[in-house]
């Protein structure tokens, strides 16, 4: 059985999503960040980063979510979570993730995660007042030439789809106005129709605006 460790509010709903879909057997593990969990001994000999997710396997532990997420739909290929057959296509796949974890992350993170890039309290808080153009510059792409529609890849659902909710669950806080990403926001709507999105919001106690 795996285990993912996560903390609600957090990326780590995507690969907790993705689990639920592939029908993998897994445990989650709560993280919890209110009491600093992420930075005790334990956890950070599972993760040494001090960040989730992250998933324990049989052959070792995972982290940053694009790898965790290729491993499930590559390990339970019967679920067809990604086009495995199809070398470009999955390359796709991995593109949209690694846009949204190294770029509309990074921008949502500048609002609480400021220290990571700067000392200087000027410098934070000139940072948090470019979230709002940063976050919504990035969702303005997905919105016009990076969602294909219905799901992110077209017609078939993929491990993108977990990944582009769990990160379009944060844009209100962010600034966004939502009323400029009208497919974005029909995306998220669709995916919470779904049973296995459900479970694991339900599990993580995620509030989904």
């Amino acid at each position: 059985m795996f285990r993912l460790y996560y903390a609600p509010g957090t990326c780590a709903l995507a690969t907790h999503i993705a689990l639920e879909e592939a029908g993998a057997p897994y445990e989650a593990v709560l993280v919890d960040f209110r009491n600093q969990s992420q930075r005790s001994p334990e956890y950070l000999a599972v993760n040494p980063k001090g960040r989730v997710p992250a998933l324990v396997t049989e052959s070792g532990t995972l982290t940053e979510t694009p790898a965790l997420l290729c491993f499930v739909a590559q390990r339970f290929p019967q679920a067809e979570l990604a086009p495995l057959d199809d070398p470009f296509a999955l390359a796709q796949v991995q593109e949209f993730n690694s846009y949204l974890c190294s770029t509309v992350h990074v921008a949502h993170a500048h609002r609480m995660r400021g220290t990571r890039w700067a000392d200087d309290p000027a410098a934070i808080e000139a940072m948090k007042r470019k979230v709002p153009s940063n976050v919504r510059d990035s969702f303005a792409l997905i919105e016009h030439k990076l969602l294909k529609g219905p799901w992110v890849m077209g017609g078939k659902y993929t491990v993108c789809d977990p990944y582009l909710f769990t990160i379009a669950s944060w844009i209100e806080g962010d600034g966004v106005d939502i009323t400029k990403v009208p497919r974005v926001m029909e995306h998220r709507a669709r995916m919470l129709a779904r049973p296995a999105v459900r479970q694991a919001v339900a599990a993580e106690g995620t509030q989904i605006p």
